[in-house]
């Protein structure tokens, strides 16, 4: 399944950020992940309690949330939202345009338990 390799990976690249904070438990992990990336969520989602056993984030909740389609025409200028599969300008409805966001799958964000280093006294 493709999508447990992708799991292994963001978990290397999520014990990678927690070793560097000195946490204990990664407690949540949003991904950014958009339709375009040849991801599938809900597989991730299910492949995700696999990967991350025995890891910092065994017990971590895996949020998706979904990135936008954007394009930039090359005939106007414009940078507008659009359909997966139909990659138009919203503005003048031309069809060359280059793709700004929609392929993505991005560490959005991770919460930590990082141990109080404070010192008594």
């Amino acid at each position: 399944m493709h999508e447990l390799s992708v799991c292994l990976a963001l978990l290397d690249q999520v014990e990678s950020v927690a070793r560097k904070h000195g946490a204990t438990e990664v407690e949540r992990i949003l991904l950014r992940v958009g339709p375009l990336s040849g991801v599938e969520p809900p597989l991730l989602k299910s492949a995700f309690p696999l990967a991350a056993a025995g890891t910092i984030a065994e017990s971590a909740v895996l949020d998706i949330e979904a990135a936008p389609v954007r394009v930039q025409c090359d005939a106007c200028g414009a940078e507008t939202s659009a359909e997966p599969n139909r990659l138009l300008c919203g503005r003048c409805g031309g069809f060359q345009t280059r793709l700004v966001s929609g392929e993505e799958m991005l560490l959005a964000s991770l919460e930590l338990k990082v141990p109080d280093t404070k010192e008594d006294g």
